[in-house]
This record gives C-alpha cells, structure tokens and sequence, in this order.
C-alpha cells in the first residue's frame, strides 16, 4: 500500500439492520465490513444489498475504510452484490472462503468488469484448509488484493479443532496466512473473538495478534473496538523509543556503531522504528479526520 491505512479495529455489521448502519457512523472503529453473508437472513440479502450499497456510497463514515462483504462464489447471491459492491465504491469488497489465486484473478476481473472504481480494493477471506495451502498465490495473485482476513470460526470447524485459549490447534495456519501476507506486502487481519462477554480472554488474544503480527483484528461487537484500538497501536513508549532510535542512528551516521540505551542500532532497527511512526501517524490522522 502505498499509504499506511490503519485497521486495527474492522467492524462486523449486519446490512440488514438499519439502526446498525446508523450507529456505525459513531463508532471508533477503523474500518467497518458491512455484511451480507452470515449475519443476513437468505429472505433479507437484497435488501441489505441496497442498504449496504447505499451506506458505502453516502460519504456518512468519515474516515474509517468501509467495505462491503459479498456472498460466497457459487452462492446465488454472489454475482448481484459484486455488482451493486462495484458501483457502490466502497475502500474495499471482502468476499469470503477464497480459496484460489484464480479465484481472486476473477474477483478482480469482475469488479473491473463492473465498473468498481480503482480505490475499491479486494479482502480475501482465508478460511479453508485448501486456502491456507494455496495462500501464498492468493496473496501474491492481483494488484487490487489489498488484504487477508482470517476466518479463524470456519478454519476451526473445517479442522475438526476447538476454540482454545492461545489458539494452538490453528497457529500453523495463522504464521502460513502472515507469512504470505508480509511476503506480498498486503494487510493481514486477525479473525473475531467470539465471546464478547470474556474482555480478559479478548484482550489477551488481541495482544497475541499484535506480537504475531497482524495488522488488527475483526469484531463482532462495538464493545470490543476500544481493546483492539489500543492493542494493535503503538505505545507512548515505542513511539518516543522510535523517535529516540531513529535520531541517535541520524546524528550517529559515519561514525560506526550506533547505541540506543545501550542496544546496537542497525538498519533493520531503523526501519521498524519508522514503520512504527507512520503506524502512530497514521493513527493520529484518522482520529483528527
């Protein structure tokens, strides 16, 4: 990406319920998913369509990334709400259970096909043991492919796994979808914490994200976006500690090794540090927008 987007915080919302739409307007959150698969009765999907259209194209959300998620390949519904996706000009279309880098080909030729302006860009959902075995083409498979998102709910049942504190029976599969998300230099979201209730077990499995590397998480409830916020954005401290690194690195170019509190600074060093200012920049920025 060419600019930092922020997506520490990516919102489930049903399209379905008008009130939702609504309050989503007031929510902190970074980015929001307005839904049209799991969380929409069969009879309601066309009109959530409309609804979920309408939303993305208001201009209503501010600077939060607003994407809209279609209905599987195959589904009845697919082909109709890539095309009200497409005109509607959402920041992105998320369509879930990809499974193939031709898949995402003829996702990216369909909503070029239907008009989708440039800036609409494609989340692919990974949630399938096929998936996480191609993963890496898919990633690696369009221009327009801006994102990974995990669908950590299907790829426990598509194991036959449990849902465990830590997440050990799917953590090979996590690193496998990050991996293939930092090599072809897109976005990796973590998948939902299903118990909103349990803020301690969420807390604890937003950190575990944070230092797995995502980018964020998904959520499937406002109160879970304040947690997210936090885990997923710099601390005080490791934005002073960049700063201090990157300028002790600056005054201390040619002069062979450079220290910071005692620690060797490196390249590699640097480039974290500036990754972590654009992270908290960027940050600033949408909270200001």
């Amino acid at each position: 990406m060419s600019e930092f987007t922020p997506l520490r915080s990516v919102l489930y919302m049903p399209s379905s319920n008008e009130r939702a739409l609504e309050k989503a307007k007031d929510i902190a959150c970074d980015a929001l998913i307005l839904d049209l698969e799991d969380a929409v009765a069969p009879d309601a999907k066309p009109a959530a369509r409309q609804a979920a259209a309408a939303a993305a194209a208001s201009g209503d959300y501010g600077r939060r990334t607003v994407s809209i998620r279609v209905n599987g390949i195959g589904t009845e519904w697919h082909a109709a709400d890539l095309e009200a996706a497409a005109a509607a000009g959402p920041a992105a279309v998320v369509v879930p259970k990809v499974e193939t880098a031709d898949q995402v080909r003829g996702l990216a030729t369909a909503l070029e096909s239907a008009g989708a302006p440039e800036h609409t860009r494609l989340w692919a959902m990974v949630e399938t043991p096929e998936a996480i075995f191609n993963v890496r083409e898919i990633a690696a498979a369009s221009p327009r492919l801006q994102a990974l998102v995990l669908g950590t709910n299907d790829l426990v049942k598509e194991l036959y796994a449990e849902h465990v504190p830590g997440r050990a029976p799917i953590l090979p599969s996590l690193h496998t979808v990050l991996l293939a998300g930092r090599a072809a230099g897109i976005a990796v979201i973590d998948g939902v914490y299903n118990d909103v209730k349990d803020a301690e077990g969420f807390l604890a499995e937003c950190e575990q994200g944070r230092q797995m590397g995502f980018d964020g998480k998904t959520l499937i409830h406002p109160g879970q976006v304040e947690g997210a916020n936090t885990a997923f954005a710099p601390s005080e401290q490791a934005v002073e500690d960049a700063r201090g690194l990157i300028a002790a690195f600056e005054d201390g170019q040619g002069s062979g090794v450079v220290t910071y509190h005692g620690r060797m600074v490196e390249n590699l060093h640097v480039e974290s540090a500036r990754r972590t200012l654009s992270i908290h920049d960027a940050i600033q920025a949408l909270a200001t927008g």
